[in-house]
């Protein structure tokens, strides 16, 4: 039977969303059952063998919703492998070179024993939603500066070590 993973997220304006459905779609080619929700909606990861939370990042901090998530499921996921994505850098900073998570995102993986942090680049376009989005746009410091070859490279990394895990216990 396929690992079950669920890829989960918390977002504002929806891109963080969609690195969360890339990850899903690369896990459940390699042969896993993925399912992708957002943050807010899961009551429970107890049927599920691994899990991959993602937040946007709003000034230095995780979005509120991977936040209460990974608070709120801390035992659950303390059990199982657990891997964390930020999205947000608005410049190529992010496919650049790594970008440590922030220290709330730092102290969870302490927490829960993470198995890896990687930060992806943001997406702001026109028609975001808040005060400080609006304001980030008219800057002129919006863009699309996600990734999504490095998204489905750490996917597929992510993928292979669930595999080989579930091969060892053959």
């Amino acid at each position: 039977m396929p690992t079950s993973v669920l890829v989960t997220y918390g977002t504002t304006n929806g891109s963080t969303a969609q690195i969360a459905e890339t990850i899903a779609e690369v896990l459940s080619k390699e042969g896993l059952a993925a399912e992708t929700l957002p943050a807010r909606s899961v009551a429970s990861v107890a049927s599920y063998d691994a899990v991959v939370v993602g937040g946007g990042l709003y000034a230095g901090r995780w979005h509120r919703d991977a936040r209460r998530f990974v608070r709120r499921h801390r035992h659950e996921l303390a059990e199982r492998p657990l891997w964390l994505f930020s999205s947000g850098p608005l410049d190529p900073s992010a496919s650049e070179r790594d970008i440590p998570p922030v220290p709330g995102v730092q102290k969870a993986m302490d927490r829960l024993d993470s198995r890896e942090h990687v930060t992806f680049g943001g997406c702001l376009e026109e028609g975001a939603k808040g005060w400080v989005a609006g304001m980030i746009l008219r800057s002129g410091k919006g863009g699309d500066f996600r990734d999504f070859a490095a998204v489905q490279e750490w996917a597929t990394r992510i993928a292979a070590e669930l595999v080989g895990a579930e091969g060892e216990r053959s």
